[in-house]
């Protein structure tokens, strides 16, 4: 543990740095074709970087702050675009720069619309998910003593969604606390969403969703929008989750320590293709038929898990990545002082 937390402060180092170099230099170079030459150093170090860390668990979420998301909001900066872009008013200073970039969050543009403001149906704060997380992990263990591995497998998924909120959760306090600004939620409650589109557009890991489509949904729709008109968008939709696939290989591929398999990718291009045949639907029968929301919920959220059951979980089940990231959680929370948590759920 404590050699992993020297290779986290190199890292990080590296980070900042790299960081520092986009505020002097490449923010004062006109964006375009220079600008991208001068930030490409840095997005070759942000893909090799998370590599020297020797846990799975902290090298999967550096690959996919760094190697994924600080990336992506790089290449939008080169082209003036994108988060790290400077306002109309005033540049970013470093510290925004330094948060905006390698941290999951997005600056709320309408902070007085009370729309955005609306209340979680179901009460699960942050406290609740991490206890919840904590249960899960405690349990895991057990539950693959007397639990089919089937079912097993599918108690991932709300792993994912725990951890993801609570990582992202904590960003945002942390640059709220730091800028004094208001901050998108990082989900909206994926267990309610009413559709595909609902679930992987408005209510999944929003940050990487409002990114992906920022770098792949948009260029890809209006560069085929004289071609195919108000169809533009299934394609680009089909890129978005071809490329979210490939990137979530690589995250997989870091936690796995193997060959890709590419069941990861063909799980969200199977997605992507079910979003495209959705919407025709959708478009064709122009709400002359809909389901109850509480059945299309059900539909909506059992092929996403039955799907991710038979593609997106096995390759970590198979090389024992699973029980690896259980394990460091494991002395997270230990190293926390809340191993009681997880051993009074094995005892």
């Amino acid at each position: 543990m404590e050699e992993e937390f020297k290779n986290l402060i190199k890292v990080s180092f590296c980070v900042l740095i790299s960081l520092i170099y986009c505020h002097l230099i490449s923010s004062n170079i006109s964006k375009g074709k220079f600008r991208l030459l001068s930030i490409t150093p840095i997005i070759f170090v942000f893909t090799i970087l998370p590599t020297f860390l020797t846990f799975l668990l902290p090298n999967a979420i550096a690959t996919l702050f760094l190697t994924w998301m600080a990336n992506f909001k790089l290449l939008l900066f080169a082209f003036g675009q994108g988060p790290l872009a400077s306002d109309s008013h005033q540049p970013k200073s470093l510290i925004q720069l330094i948060s905006i970039a390698c941290l999951p969050i997005k600056i709320k543009r309408n902070e007085s619309n009370p729309s955005s403001k609306k209340s979680p149906k179901l009460p699960l704060n942050w406290p609740i998910k991490f206890l919840l997380l904590a249960i899960s992990v405690g349990l895991h263990d057990y539950m693959k003593l007397i639990v089919h591995p089937k079912i097993v497998s599918l108690s991932y998924f709300g792993f994912v969604y725990l951890a993801l909120d609570i990582i992202f959760g904590a960003c945002n306090t942390i640059v709220h606390f730091i800028l004094k600004v208001d901050l998108e939620q990082p989900s909206d409650e994926p267990y309610l969403a009413t559709s595909l589109q609902d679930f992987w557009r408005r209510r999944w890991n929003l940050m990487v969703t409002n990114l992906l489509s920022h770098t792949i949904f948009k260029p890809v729709r209006s560069s085929l929008e004289t071609l195919l008109g108000q169809w533009a968008p299934l394609p680009a939709t089909l890129a978005t989750f071809v490329v979210s696939g490939l990137m979530h290989e690589l995250i997989f591929y870091r936690l796995t320590r193997i060959s890709p398999s590419w069941e990861v990718t063909c799980f969200f291009v199977l997605q992507g293709l079910c979003v495209v045949v959705e919407f025709g639907l959708k478009t064709l029968l122009a709400g002359r038929w809909r389901l109850y929301p509480a059945a299309s919920t059900l539909l909506t959220v059992g092929f996403v898990l039955a799907t991710a059951n038979w593609l997106l979980f096995p390759p970590l089940v198979r090389t024992g990545a699973d029980e690896r990231v259980s394990d460091e959680y494991k002395m997270v929370l230990k190293f926390m002082k809340l191993g009681w948590i997880y051993g009074y759920c094995r005892d």
